[in-house]
């Protein structure tokens, strides 16, 4: 069973419907599927309806439904033969940020990305997706190894923002952020970058200054969380909902600002509700970038990668 968004009850409430006519019809009591299939139809178009004009606030909780795909979700269902690397060869293997070898489409590329965890135990082995300098600098150290072989660098972003602990603070995370951007922008090799659910501040951006900036449908991207930003501009949480809006995060306003370069398709009712059709569609639009870009020369694809990042705004 989904579990269902504040703004999804009257959905909520309709489906709930539907599953006791169901219990009641395998009793097999009366006939009432004519019942059920019209409740169907009519939680289907509510749906359809609700997800055609979902505000900026709430597109956010859409995009932190822990029940989106993850990035093992993604490595199972589009990478083959993918061999994880870990550690960043100086302090530790930070598994906010999980990296290695595969193929999409049968091309070989480096694969890096947030992992968030999806239950308890793996929500704080992964830090929340929150990574540390040690797991920017992992990143750093995969995307130069993909340099080095000529292989393409996919990257998929999914975090609230890079970890604001001391900890990570004393071992030099503003630094490592900017590395990691720096070396997105060196590579001479095409980088494709998906903002899967959560595009949050520097620790996306780390990952994501890339040659094709795609999003799903119902992701969202900014420089802070809209929590963060009413805080310093009205001194409240409460207004995250006008902060969002105000920000412009959504995949629909950063398409027409220029920040991104392609919107991937969700399923009806966010990527949640059926996972493998998501994993399916996000992975046939990577193929089709890396395919376009597949064979430019290296200074080409730096120029244009940096031209592009210069030009916003």
């Amino acid at each position: 069973m989904v579990a269902f968004l504040d703004f999804e009850k009257p959905i909520a409430e309709l489906e709930g419907r539907i599953a006791e006519l169901r219990e009641t019809a395998d009793a097999g009591a009366i006939d009432i599927a004519a019942e059920i299939a019209k409740l169907e139809g009519k939680s289907q178009k509510l749906l359809r309806d609700t997800y055609a004009r979902l505000a900026a606030w709430q597109k956010t909780q859409v995009a932190r439904h822990p029940e989106r795909p993850h990035l093992k979700d993604y490595l199972a269902g589009f990478v083959t033969d993918f061999v994880p690397l870990s550690g960043d060869r100086a302090f530790a293997d930070d598994k906010a940020i999980v990296g290695g070898l595969g193929r999409i489409d049968g091309r070989r590329a480096m694969v890096i990305g947030h992992e968030k965890g999806d239950d308890t135990a793996s929500r704080l082995r992964h830090n929340f997706g929150m990574a540390k300098p040690e797991g920017y600098r992992k990143a750093i150290r995969l995307m130069q190894l993909a340099d080095r072989f000529g292989l393409p660098v996919v990257s998929l972003v999914d975090t609230s923002g890079a970890f604001p602990g001391i900890q990570a603070e004393e071992r030099g995370q503003a630094e490592a952020i900017a590395r990691s951007t720096e070396a997105c922008l060196a590579l001479g090799v095409p980088l494709v970058t998906a903002v899967v659910g959560e595009g949050g501040s520097g620790g996306a951006v780390a990952l994501a200054a890339a040659n094709r900036v795609l999003m799903f449908e119902h992701a969202v991207y900014s420089v802070i969380s809209p929590e963060g930003c009413a805080s310093i501009l009205w001194r409240t949480g409460d207004k995250a909902p006008e902060a969002a809006e105000a920000m412009k995060i959504t995949a629909q306003d950063l398409k027409r600002l220029g920040v991104i370069d392609r919107i991937v398709p969700e399923p009806l009712g966010g990527a949640h509700r059926d996972r493998a059709a998501a994993i399916t569609s996000l992975g046939a639009a990577i193929g089709e970038e890396l395919t376009a870009l597949a064979g430019q020369p290296r200074e080409a694809l730096r120029e244009t990668r940096r031209d592009k990042f210069l030009a916003i705004g």
